[in-house]
C-alpha cells in the first residue's frame, strides 16, 4: 500500500506573499490619514476645552455644570449637564483617541456621536431661551458649534475613505 505524500501548499512562497499583501491591505483599510484636517480637529478639541472654561449658564462655567457644582438658583436642568457631559466625552474624548489611534471605526464613531451631540447643544441653548433664572451664554454657543465644527471634520475624515 502506497501512502500519499501531504503536499504542503500553504507554505508555498507564493502563497504566503498573498496572505501577506492581504493582511497589510486589511490594515490599511482600516487606518484613516486625516491629513491637514487634523490640525484643525486639534484646534476645535482645544477651543472646546477652553469653552468649558467660559460662562454657560449665567455665571455658572462649562466645568460647574459638567461637575454638577453650578448655583442651584440657576436651575441648570438636564439638557445642559448631559450636553457638557457628552460634548467631553465624544469631543474631547473619543475625537482626541481618534486622532491618536487613525482608526476608521474610530473616527466614524467620533463623527455620529458628534452628530448626535451637536443637536444635543442645539436644545440646551434652546431650553435655556425659556427659562427666566438665566440664559444661554457665550460659552455654551461655542460648545455647540464646536461640536458642529467636529461632527462635519470627522464626517470628511471618514467619509473620504477609499
Amino acid at each position: 500500500m502506497q501512502r500519499a505524500e501531504p503536499t504542503d501548499q500553504a507554505n508555498t512562497p507564493e502563497q504566503a506573499d498573498r496572505q501577506e499583501r492581504a493582511r497589510s491591505e486589511r490594515e490599511l483599510l482600516r487606518r484613516i490619514d486625516p491629513g491637514s484636517t487634523a490640525v484643525v480637529i486639534a484646534g476645535v478639541i482645544l477651543v472646546l476645552v477652553a469653552s468649558s472654561l467660559l460662562p454657560w449658564i449665567g455665571d455658572a462655567t462649562g466645568l460647574q455644570i459638567l461637575l454638577g457644582h453650578a448655583d442651584p438658583a440657576l436651575q441648570v436642568g438636564l439638557l445642559p449637564r448631559l450636553f457638557s457631559i457628552n460634548a467631553t466625552i465624544v469631543g474631547v474624548l473619543i475625537g482626541s483617541l481618534a486622532l491618536v489611534t487613525r482608526r476608521w471605526a474610530v473616527a466614524w464613531v467620533a463623527g455620529m456621536a458628534a452628530i448626535i451631540v451637536s443637536f444635543e447643544g442645539m436644545i440646551a441653548i434652546w431650553s435655556r431661551q425659556t427659562t427666566p433664572a438665566g440664559g444661554p451664554s457665550w460659552g455654551l454657543v461655542l460648545a455647540a458649534l464646536c461640536m458642529v465644527v467636529l461632527a462635519v471634520q470627522w464626517l470628511r475624515v471618514v467619509l473620504t475613505r477609499p
